[in-house]
């Protein structure tokens, strides 16, 4: 989703002026970010990332995406500021944070052997020039059939209470699921790059 923005200049001129900012502290995020061979700095944005009541997963994620990037550019209005947000969708339900051991054993338990839908959001901001950019990757995840001494077995090696969905691809987790079907391949981790290329180009920058 594009929201109304006014033209750009120059993008050469324009992307050579812009200060980019991840509005994140995520490593993950960081690392795929640095693939692009942009300098940028990284902040850590101020969002509350309680769902509103009835909020669709999806619509929770583009929400905090662009709130986080939002945050960010207030502090900091000549940027160009990248947000995201991840939320995993399991039978129309939003999947949180597990954030203790308890809840991400009963997470993937009722995701063992389903279908899990993840929707990872992308923002870019710029509040001095008026630029706010938007777009969604979901990204379908099967995972395999799971007993407990696996599940115990998984958390107690990657403790991923942090993670949306207690599942990280990145690492361990792959190893959870049978298939992942995605047209934007590192959504997953938490930012989808060719999307973020995308709205970047847009913004003005010259990528690669």
């Amino acid at each position: 989703m594009n929201l109304p923005i006014p033209s750009p200049s120059s993008p050469g001129q324009q992307g050579a002026a812009l200060r980019l900012i991840l509005a994140s502290t995520s490593r993950y995020r960081q690392e795929l970010l640095a693939r692009l061979g942009l300098p940028f700095e990284a902040i850590a944005p101020d969002v509350d990332e309680t769902p509103l009541p009835g909020e669709a997963p999806q619509a929770l994620a583009q929400r905090l995406a662009l709130a986080k990037a939002r945050s960010v550019a207030a502090r900091h209005p000549q940027a160009l500021v990248i947000g995201s947000d991840q939320v995993a969708e399991l039978d129309g339900q939003a999947l949180g944070k597990p954030l203790q051991h308890a809840r991400a054993v009963a997470q993937l338990t009722q995701m063992s052997g389903r279908t899990v839908v993840f929707h990872t959001a992308v923002a870019v901001v710029c509040q001095a020039r008026g630029l706010a950019l938007q777009e969604l990757a979901p990204v379908r995840t099967r995972f395999r059939p799971l007993d407990a001494a696996t599940i115990e077995r998984y958390l107690r090696a990657e403790q991923p209470y942090d993670c949306a969905g207690s599942a990280k691809s990145e690492g361990l987790g792959i190893a959870l699921l049978d298939e992942i079907a995605s047209d934007d391949p590192t959504a997953l981790i938490g930012l989808p790059l060719i999307r973020t290329c995308r709205l970047l180009r847009q913004a003005g920058l010259d990528i690669p």
